[in-house]
């Protein structure tokens, strides 16, 4: 977890409160990554009890780190209680590092006024370039289908900090990014998330569509691939890759 400064800090305090550390920040990447998590889940991703995980989440929620949530019931609903979901909220977002944000606005400001939007998106364009030719690399066996390419892409995605996932949809798919480095600037300079959804159209093969971003203020980047048509192809609404 490379973003939690936290531990950064587990040799200075005692034992017990390094554990309680440590288990919040793999709690913290967890929700990060799921989008959304029920104590039982957490628990058997951590190795821990249900009661022990929901002793951190107590605490987190009282801090207004997580928010919980009955989990949307999917057919008939049955007996007992809905399930409730825990997921992060805009403050737990807000803790997590944004790397040189005030300076990359400012400079973003300064090509705006002396350049105007072409040159921002310019600019955004040469930033995304990196990433994208990564990300090419990365997925160099992923074939021509736009859903595994997609499948590839959240793969490399989260390896770049994006916290990525793709989910298989009757309309064909979605890549759902829950962390965007860059989410504050972008949320005054929209080009950078066009710069990088075109990076996604190409990486895909495929036009595809973003339904919602962090910088606009929503809580997962979702993005649209629509599936090729196949006569006769029943679409898997179960298969999803992290």
């Amino acid at each position: 977890m490379p973003w939690s400064s936290d531990l950064r800090n587990v040799g200075v305090v005692k034992n017990g409160e390094a554990l309680d550390v440590r288990t919040r920040d793999r709690l913290t990447e967890l929700l990060l990554q799921e989008g959304t998590a029920t104590a039982t889940e957490l628990g058997l991703a951590l190795g821990l009890s249900p009661a022990g995980v929901r002793r951190h989440l107590d605490a987190m929620h009282a801090e207004g780190l997580v928010e919980c949530r009955e989990r949307p019931e999917r057919g008939p609903r049955g007996r007992g209680r809905p399930a409730r979901v825990f997921t992060l909220t805009a403050a737990a977002r807000e803790t997590l590092p944004h790397t040189y944000d005030g300076l990359a606005t400012a400079a973003l400001r300064w090509i705006a006024e002396h350049g105007g939007p072409v040159e921002v998106a310019a600019f955004a364009a040469a930033q995304v370039a990196g990433l994208e030719e990564r990300c090419r690399t990365a997925m160099a066996e992923a074939g021509n289908d736009p859903l595994a390419r997609a499948e590839a892409l959240a793969s490399a995605l989260t390896a770049e900090g994006y916290a990525a996932g793709a989910t298989t949809i009757a309309t064909g798919g979605q890549l759902c990014q829950h962390h965007c480095p860059v989410a504050h600037v972008a949320a005054e300079f929209s080009q950078l998330c066009e710069a990088e959804t075109q990076v996604i159209s190409r990486l895909v093969g495929t036009h595809v569509q973003r339904l919602a971003t962090i910088a606009n203020g929503d809580g997962v980047c979702t993005t649209h691939i629509p599936a090729r048509v196949q006569p006769g192809a029943r679409p898997d609404r179960q298969r999803i890759v992290r």
